[in-house]
C-alpha cells in the first residue's frame, strides 16, 4: 500500500468530512432551488474556513504541504472535527510537509518488543486484567487474568495475536463482543488514527491490506475514514465460561516505551460482572501456566 497518508487519503478525509454536515448545522442559510449535495458544497467550507475557494480546492486535493496551524485550527472548525479527528488532520498535514525528505523515508514500525521488567509488571496485577498493545494492535504481553478473559482470541496458533485480525476474521469474535458493530468500528478508526500517526509503518499496512482483501465489513468502514482516541470506556463481553461481562478500562500510553499502551479492565465492586471476574479468576489459576507472551512475539513489520 506504501504510504497511507498520500494526497488520496487527505482528499478522502476532508471529503467524508464535508459530506457529514449540512448547512443547518453550519450555520449557514439554505436559499431556494435543489442542492445535489446533503453535506457542504467546497466553497461553504471555504467561506467558514476564512480561504479562498481555489485554496481550499487545493487543500482537497489533498496539497496540505506548508499549511499554517492556523489555516489547520480554522479548517478544524469550519468541519466542526472532534479533538481526535483535529489531530489526524494535524498528522496528515505533517506527513505531507515532509514527504520526499528524509523524514518521510524512515520507517517507524510498531512496537514488538516487550521489557521483561513490564511483564513483570503486568504479573503483579492479580486481581484485574491487563495486556500490552502496540499501535497496529497486537497484543504482545499480559496477566494470567487477561489472557483466560481473551480466551477466544487465544484459541489460534498465530502469536502474537491481533485485536482486528480476531475482530474481523475469527467466527467467534461475533458471539465474544455483544456489541460487535461497535467493536468493529472502534478498532478501525484506531487503526485510521494509528496511520495518520506513522504512515510508513510496513506492518500496519500489511494488516489494513490483509482485512481490506478478506473482510467486506472491514473495507467498508476503513472507507469511512473515521478516527477516535480510545482511551476509556465500556467492553461489553460475552465470555464462555463466565458469561457476560460489562468491564470499564483505561488505556495508557507508556512514555519511556513509545508506541506501547497499557490496557487495564476493572469491574464495578458489588456487580455481576465483579462476581464473573472474581470467578475466572478462579478458573484461570485452574489452567495450566501459560508463557508469558513476551516471549511468544513475531513480526512482519
Amino acid at each position: 500500500m506504501g504510504a497511507m497518508a498520500d494526497r488520496s487519503e487527505i482528499r478522502e478525509f476532508l471529503t467524508t468530512r464535508r459530506a457529514r454536515i449540512t448547512p443547518d448545522q453550519a450555520g449557514l442559510p439554505v436559499y431556494g432551488g435543489s442542492r445535489r449535495v446533503t453535506g457542504l458544497r467546497r466553497e461553504e467550507v471555504a467561506l467558514l474556513a476564512g480561504v479562498s475557494v481555489e485554496y481550499y480546492n487545493k487543500l482537497e486535493r489533498g496539497n496540505l504541504a506548508g499549511v499554517s496551524e492556523s489555516v489547520l485550527d480554522a479548517l478544524a472548525r469550519a468541519l466542526q472535527l472532534t479533538e481526535a479527528e483535529r489531530d489526524h488532520l494535524y498528522d496528515l498535514a505533517r506527513t505531507a510537509s515532509t514527504r520526499g525528505g528524509a523524514a518521510s523515508r524512515r520507517h517507524r514500525p510498531s512496537a514488538r518488543r516487550v521489557r521483561p521488567g513490564l511483564q513483570l509488571v503486568l504479573d503483579a496485577i492479580t486481581e484485574t486484567p491487563a495486556d500490552l498493545r502496540n499501535g497496529r494492535r497486537d497484543v504482545l504481553a499480559s496477566n494470567r487474568l487477561c489472557r483466560a478473559l481473551y480466551s477466544e482470541m487465544y484459541a489460534g496458533p498465530a502469536r502474537p495475536v491481533n485485536v482486528a485480525r480476531f475482530t474481523f476474521l475469527s467466527p467467534r469474535a461475533r458471539d465474544f463482543f455483544r456489541d460487535w458493530d461497535q467493536a468493529a468500528s472502534d478498532i478501525v478508526a484506531s487503526l485510521r488514527t494509528e496511520a495518520g500517526r506513522n504512515p510508513y509503518d510496513k506492518g500496519l499496512s500489511d494488516l489494513v491490506g490483509e482485512l481490506s482483501t478478506r473482510s467486506e465489513e472491514f473495507r467498508t468502514r476503513w472507507a469511512a475514514h473515521n478516527v477516535r482516541q480510545h482511551t476509556s470506556g465500556t467492553k461489553r463481553l460475552h465470555h464462555p465460561i463466565a458469561g457476560d461481562l460489562d468491564l470499564g478500562f483505561e488505556a495508557m500510553q507508556l512514555p519511556a516505551d513509545a508506541g506501547l499502551t497499557l490496557v487495564v479492565y476493572t469491574a464495578q465492586p458489588g456487580t455481576p460482572t465483579a462476581t464473573a471476574l472474581q470467578f475466572l479468576a478462579s478458573w484461570a489459576g485452574a489452567q495450566p501456566t501459560q508463557e508469558p507472551l513476551a516471549a511468544q512475539t513475531t513480526d512482519s513489520g
